[in-house]
């Protein structure tokens, strides 16, 4: 049985009104009706820019890399960093993925204050040349309960994303290009469901990660449920969980294997936009410590419902694995790099077999 699958009162609500009927609907839409998953670059943390000199595994050094990889193992697109791209370089960059029929996704900053515009508005329109319809940005450079530690530390980030977007939000409108904002382990859903209203622009919205909000000790499916009406893009995971003496680690495992509902959560996004992609974030690595109890985690979150760590507890608890969570620091380069690749391709299969998307 899968967790993270409690009725709560506001499911039961939504559940009762006619517009949630379709959750009682198949779940999988008609195979050739979605495109394939598309592979985050961050999927390959261990081998984009490796200096490991492998034979099997050969670090990729530009998104052209990325994308003759992603094209032979299958995917159907990639989301990838702009950073110090030329207009030759972008327009390779769109002739390879027209002719592997793949889309390609950017990974971009924010700019910080107004002298910065211009160079944000170079990067958009050189993803523009390369032929991206969106642009995935986070507004933090870390999780919130490892890098911010007062609540007015927040307050301020809240301030200067808010500042960031109002500045990008016409460069967006001009190239006609979408911001995806990502819930990077530092806004709740209801924070940036709240950002996102306050913008009110059809050029911003949400880059949808499946597992984040659980450091955060949010429900998934509530998080799914309140972004994907505001979802241009997702990254797609399965995570999962185990006790330790702080709170509990935390960890990206292959599609199918984790105590997330993937179909379901693929079916909500359709729902709410039909155009959306999907996108693989399977990062091979150690857990994530979630110190949920400890004082210096809480001292962002104005007010959190204590049922909130309960139920994140109580997952940890009922989830806990025949076997520890995968540990990466013990294997070679070598054995990481091929953990990676493995755990890759496991995802895509599943995207294909249970997501229909092929």
């Amino acid at each position: 049985m899968k967790a993270y699958q409690p009725i709560s009162r506001r499911a039961f609500i939504e559940r009762s009104t006619a517009g949630a009927l379709v959750l009682a609907l198949p779940e999988i839409p008609a195979a050739g009706s979605v495109s394939r998953m598309g592979v985050v670059v961050h999927s390959y943390g261990n081998r984009w820019n490796s200096k490991v000199g492998s034979q099997t595994y050969p670090g990729f050094t530009s998104a052209l890399d990325l994308l003759d990889h992603c094209h032979k193992i299958g995917a159907g697109g990639i989301q990838v960093v702009i950073k110090d791209w030329t207009d030759d370089f972008a327009r390779s960059v769109r002739t390879r993925s027209e002719t592997y029929a793949m889309y390609v996704e950017g990974s971009i900053g924010l700019p910080k204050k107004a002298d910065e515009v211009a160079a944000f508005d170079q990067e958009i329109s050189r993803a523009k040349a390369a032929g991206m319809n969106i642009v995935r940005t986070v507004c933090s450079g870390g999780r919130r309960y490892e890098i911010l530690h007062s609540a007015d530390a927040f307050a301020e980030l809240r301030k200067n994303a808010l500042a960031s977007l109002q500045l990008a939000e016409p460069i967006l409108r001009k190239h006609k290009i979408k911001l995806a904002v990502e819930n990077h382990k530092d806004w709740r859903a209801p924070e940036l469901v709240a950002l996102l209203k306050q913008l009110d622009s059809e050029w911003i919205g949400a880059t949808l990660d499946f597992g984040n909000n659980i450091a955060l000790v949010e429900d998934p499916m509530d998080v799914v449920q309140a972004l994907a009406p505001y979802t241009f893009s997702t990254h797609v995971k399965d995570m999962a969980v185990e006790e330790y003496a702080n709170g509990f680690l935390l960890s990206e495992v292959p599609l199918g294997k984790g105590m997330l509902d993937i179909p379901k959560m693929v079916a909500i996004c359709r729902q709410k936009n039909p155009s959306v992609t999907f996108n693989l974030e399977m990062i091979t690595r150690d857990p994530l410590e979630i110190p949920c109890l400890t004082t210096d985690y809480w001292a962002t979150f104005a007010s959190v419902p204590a049922a909130d760590l309960a139920r994140a507890l109580r997952v940890a608890r009922q989830n806990k694995a025949a076997a520890p969570l995968p540990r990466m620091s013990p294997l070679s380069a070598e054995d990481r790099l091929a953990a990676e690749e493995r755990n890759i391709i496991d995802c895509l299969s599943y995207s294909k077999d249970r997501l229909a998307l092929k």
